[in-house]
C-alpha cells in the first residue's frame, strides 16, 4: 500500500510559477509516479511522469512543467512555469503498484487507469 499527500496548489495570475509537492509513504524506486490532473467536466489526463530520472511530459506542458523527485524524502514535484487558464484543474499525484516497468506515456488514452494509488489533490487556479 502506498499513501500519497499533495500540497503547493493555489491561485495565481497567467504567466505564473507553482511548484507542487507530493509525499510518498514508500520507495520510489523503480516505481512510476506521476502526476495528472482533471477540470470540472473534463476526465483525469496524465501532466507528467518519472521512473528514476527518466520523464515523460503530455503535450499540453512539455517545456513549462518538470517534475523531479527526491528519493532521499520520498517526495515528488511538480514545477509549473508559465501556466494558462487552461492549467486550471485539480492536481493528483499517483503512483503505480508494481516495481520496475517503466511508466506509461501521460498521453496514452486510460493511462490513469494504470494508477490504483492516488493523492487527495490539489487545486491550481489561474487567471487571465
Amino acid at each position: 500500500q502506498v499513501q500519497l499527500v499533495e500540497s503547493g496548489g493555489g491561485s495565481v495570475q497567467a504567466g505564473g510559477s507553482l511548484r507542487l509537492s507530493c509525499a510518498v509513504s514508500g520507495s520510489t524506486y523503480r516505481r512510476c509516479v506521476g502526476w495528472f490532473r482533471q477540470a470540472p467536466g473534463k476526465e483525469r489526463e496524465g501532466v507528467a511522469a518519472i521512473w528514476n530520472v527518466i520523464t515523460d511530459y503530455a503535450d499540453s506542458v512539455k517545456d513549462r512543467f518538470t517534475i523531479s523527485q527526491d528519493s532521499t524524502k520520498n517526495t515528488l514535484y511538480l514545477r509549473l512555469n508559465n501556466l494558462k487558464p487552461e492549467d486550471t484543474a485539480m492536481y493528483y499525484c499517483a503512483a503505480r503498484n508494481i516495481i520496475g516497468p517503466m511508466c506509461p506515456h501521460p498521453n496514452d488514452s486510460g493511462v490513469h487507469s494504470l494508477f490504483p494509488y492516488w493523492g487527495q489533490g490539489t487545486q491550481v487556479t489561474v487567471s487571465s
